[in-house]
């Protein structure tokens, strides 16, 4: 009988697949991007010392306040926004894109449009 791999163990192989390609520098961090069924949470991370630069996720009081649901595509395009002015306002304006294994489609692709067009280079 053939069993197929779960889902997150595919996204987990993929991940780690795109990860041996890009690592985030100082002049260019990684964007970070991981989905849950309910929430969105969004990273830029500079891979050369470890540490995390810049956060959002739609937990965050502050995005949870202007958004209806936090598992739609409009929640997020909110989230990429609000994680490109944090970025901006830190000094940060080129990202490596890291979608984490999951299809460039749906949220992962509205986020990225987003904090493109908010300002960031990816």
């Amino acid at each position: 009988m053939v069993s197929k791999e779960s889902r997150s163990e595919v996204r987990l192989k993929k991940h780690k697949k795109l990860r041996n390609r890009f690592t985030g520098t100082p002049e260019r961090p990684r964007l970070a991007v991981f989905r849950s069924n309910n929430h969105m949470y969004a990273q830029i991370i500079d891979d050369t010392v470890g540490n995390t630069l810049v956060s959002a996720s739609t937990l965050q009081k502050d995005v949870k306040a202007e958004l209806e649901k936090t598992d739609n595509v409009s929640a997020a395009a909110y989230l990429g926004t609000v994680i490109a002015k944090r970025a901006l306002e830190k000094g940060i304006t080129a990202v490596v894109f890291d979608r984490g294994g999951f299809i460039y489609h749906g949220k992962v692709k509205a986020l990225a449009d987003a904090a493109r067009e908010a300002g960031l280079v990816f």
